[in-house]
């Protein structure tokens, strides 16, 4: 069961080209501004760019968060409701792109949606991942893995930016966070695979 780790690989591709795409074609680029910015209402390209970095990444995880919702299920209530919001975090991530930024208006309706919801990923991403690290039972990687992305990836994101260089640290809370993506989807269905009964009646 690999495809939970492609999707996963499929989101992060998809968010890397749309950074190079961003860089490219958008005059105003710049790594010191907020990645949302490249989003943003009357922005050549924002359209594209915000479909690549945030609608279709979020659909990607969403799918693959199915199947890794199953492969932990049988750990217990606490694991379940941690895939669920690492789930909403996923749901939250791709909103960003439905709800853009107006630069005319930050503190507008638009604005303030799509501000929700970037505070929603990284939230909603904290308590899902001390939840799988106390419940998830796949190990002291897996344990360190989650422990680490959830408290790394929120003090990026919030506590970091500073002063000009706001779009740089919010980056790599965005990396980080594909990179948890990618490595419990691997470690989760290879777990999957090598569990007892999981193999193919024909090789029994």
């Amino acid at each position: 069961m690999r495809a939970p780790f492609k999707l996963a690989l499929v989101a992060a591709a998809l968010f890397a080209l749309a950074e190079v795409f961003a860089s490219m074609v958008m005059p105003a680029y710049s790594l010191r501004l907020p990645l949302a910015v490249n989003g943003a209402r009357g922005v050549h390209g924002a359209v594209l760019f915000n479909l690549g970095a945030f609608i279709l990444p979020g659909i990607c995880l969403l799918l693959a968060q199915q199947a890794m919702y199953r492969v932990l299920a049988p750990a217990g209530w606490v694991a379940r409701m941690g895939m669920t919001l690492a789930q909403l975090s996923a749901l939250a991530f791709a909103l960003q792109g439905v709800f853009r930024l107006d630069l005319q208006e930050l503190d507008g309706p638009a604005g303030r949606l799509h501000i929700s919801m970037w505070m929603l990923w990284w939230i909603s991403f904290l308590p899902a991942m001390l939840l799988l690290t106390a419940s998830a039972k796949r190990g002291k990687g897996f344990a360190g893995l989650c422990l680490g992305a959830g408290l790394l990836v929120p003090l990026l994101a919030l506590l970091v930016p500073t002063g000009i260089w706001v779009g740089l640290p919010q980056r790599f809370a965005f990396l980080l966070w594909f990179c948890w993506w990618l490595l419990a989807a691997r470690t989760l269905t290879d777990t999957s695979t090598s569990a007892p009964g999981s193999s193919s009646p024909a090789g029994r």
